[in-house]
């Protein structure tokens, strides 16, 4: 089984009037990264004996829905969308506000306690809320496809009845984001999560990071084999 998570192209957060948005769609560039993408994972011989993906996820956010497009074309699936798979969500009243008023907003929650970043950005989501979210989609789903966490903590079963079993679903892909996919990653190798995961388990536009299933002690274990991989994109065309 093999998880395979791709963060969305580069997204433009602002008007041409210098105003922020909460859910933007891509720039031009970003949509050129997500048909890099969508060729990658489209081509067999570039991952080899991998075969091809089943499923895929998708956040509802603009920018994630305009990068999944080429994607699904590409794979000839049809986009599965998953509302636990959004971005932490921004204070409402960031839309349509001077796009210095948000990097400040940033900079000053970036200077705060452990403690403090756990409450996130006044009037948006708070850092507890949105790991509690995205762990609790992500089990949900993982147990959707018959993997569930065994009694140690770190492993994993496979359901004998499930499809991740039975070989019928062994690829998916998940287009997210880069607190989402890096949320996902910490919670599968087991580490103590933390409020800045983005900067733990960094992912670049529409780069790639993979996750196999792996047999171990008995159980199975999720093993890392890459991250922020953006070897289909040219080296001018990586943004973060």
């Amino acid at each position: 089984m093999e998880l395979i998570l791709v963060r969305h192209g580069q997204p433009a957060w602002t008007t041409p009037e210098g105003m922020g948005r909460n859910d933007p769609g891509l720039t031009d560039l970003g949509h050129a990264q997500a048909k890099r993408a969508a060729d990658r994972l489209a081509d067999t011989e570039d991952l080899p004996g991998r075969g091809d993906v089943d499923r895929l996820y998708v956040s509802p956010a603009v920018r994630a829905q305009e990068t999944a497009a080429p994607i699904a074309a590409a794979l000839q699936l049809p986009i599965d969308t998953r509302e636990w798979l959004w971005e932490l969500r921004n204070p409402e009243a960031w839309e349509g506000i001077p796009i210095e008023q948000i990097s400040e907003a940033f900079s000053t929650l970036g200077a705060k306690s452990r403690d403090e970043w756990w409450d996130g950005h006044e009037g948006g989501e708070t850092l507890r809320e949105f790991h509690l979210r995205v762990t609790t989609g992500l089990r949900s789903l993982l147990a959707e496809l018959g993997i569930v966490p065994a009694p140690e903590p770190g492993l994993w079963d496979l359901d004998p009845h499930g499809v991740a079993a039975d070989g019928s679903v062994d690829r998916v892909v998940a287009v997210a984001h880069g607190g989402t996919n890096s949320s996902i990653i910490a919670h599968l190798l087991g580490a103590a999560p933390e409020p800045w995961e983005w900067d733990r388990f960094s992912m670049g536009h529409a780069s790639v990071a993979l996750l196999v299933l792996t047999p171990m002690a008995g159980h199975h274990i999720w093993s890392l084999r890459s991250i922020g991989d953006a070897n289909h994109l040219a080296v001018d065309d990586r943004t973060y």
